[in-house]
């Protein structure tokens, strides 16, 4: 039955945690013609109440069991904090449901690859949200690569950069736990590196169409208040790391990420070079900028900016794969692999900057 037949059943969305990224999912499965949210769960019982009531869902957990035990869903939309992503990505595997889980797919690689292998033994849809592949110039970025108009891929430069630790982009870092915990490893904090490490990882590892294969990394903490402490918060969380990475397709290159980018609110770049042409692909201020210089423009050192038509998007692409059936991706193997670059970088990190083999 084709998709568009108005007899195809939406699908019904749980959405796990209620915190500020969930209201994203909200926004995207509501849009969405296919797609129904019917629940959502929380621990904190007025704040999945306020949700529900901000997004006219009609049925409220503060258990994801009891969520569970009701059975009213298809498939499960996990936005719990980092830490808690094992443990209720677990329990919803066991009941047989389709996911989405929010990056990273766990804070270690034993437990992503754990879950990786249970998602697959269940046969359900697993997907994680790796959101910078919505991006249109992202997309065509990794279709040039795989063109093979840069021909082989030689070296790469990425860098994420935030500035909220400089100035309140987002709101006042010292005074609201919605940023604290970021900085704080007891309150479930990897860091820079597990925060949006993963994302640049992604950036440079999609886009080449290439797994890292080493990886030497420093990490870095830096003073941010008396005796590094607001409160119960340690502000013990890494800030700013600088990595050398190689890729199982022999290319070399570095990839950085901090949260003291005076100036740069949000903002992603990778420079990528083949031995026939390079790209270079950016994402500032909200818009996707990607230029290549191939061919005969080489000589003159000509870049052209490429136009995007709109691609595709991850709500959608895991809304058609469950009513498919179909295994879509980025999946849970794929944050399982990133999942373990980030641990060789921490480890690295840990002695020294030795180069890990991932």
């Amino acid at each position: 039955m084709a998709l568009s037949d108005r007899d195809t059943p939406p699908v019904r969305i749980l959405i796990v945690g209620t915190g500020s990224m969930a209201n994203a999912h909200a926004k995207a499965y509501r849009a969405h013609p296919h797609a129904q949210i019917v629940a959502a769960v929380d621990l904190d019982k007025d704040k999945v109440a306020d949700f529900c009531k901000q997004h006219d869902i009609p049925h409220k957990f503060d258990d994801l069991a009891k969520a569970i035990a009701w059975d009213g869903f298809d498939a499960a939309s996990n936005v719990t904090p980092d830490g808690a992503h094992f443990a209720t990505t677990k329990m919803l595997i066991a009941a047989g449901k389709d996911i989405l889980c929010e990056k990273p797919l766990a804070t270690s690689q034993t437990d992503a690859h754990d879950l990786a292998t249970w998602a697959d033994a269940a046969g359900i849809v697993h997907m994680v949200n790796l959101s910078y592949r919505n991006v249109p110039v992202v997309q065509k970025a990794a279709q040039v690569v795989q063109s093979g108009a840069l021909g082989a891929c030689r070296h790469f430069e990425a860098s994420y950069l935030q500035s909220w630790l400089t100035q309140p982009a987002w709101g006042d870092w010292k005074t609201s736990p919605v940023w604290l915990w970021r900085l704080s490893t007891a309150h479930g904090s990897k860091g820079v590196l597990g925060d949006v490490g993963i994302h640049i990882l992604d950036f440079v590892s999609y886009i080449a169409g290439s797994l890292a294969a080493d990886v030497s990394c420093q990490l870095r903490t830096f003073d941010k208040a008396v005796d590094n402490r607001i409160g119960d918060y340690v502000l013990d969380a890494n800030d700013s790391c600088a990595m050398t990475l190689t890729l199982q397709n022999g290319a070399l290159g570095v990839v950085s990420a901090t949260r003291f980018a005076s100036g740069h609110h949000n903002d992603l770049k990778l420079r990528l070079y083949g031995d026939k042409g390079g790209l270079e692909v950016s994402f500032q201020n909200g818009k996707g900028v990607l230029q290549t210089c191939t061919g005969d423009d080489l000589q003159s050192q000509t870049w052209t900016q490429i136009d995007c038509d709109t691609g595709f998007d991850l709500f959608d692409r895991f809304v058609t794969s469950v009513q498919t059936h179909t295994q879509c991706t980025p999946s849970f193997t794929t944050g399982a692999q990133l999942q373990s670059v980030l641990d060789a970088a921490e480890s690295s990190s840990i002695n020294g900057g030795m180069r890990q083999t991932v």
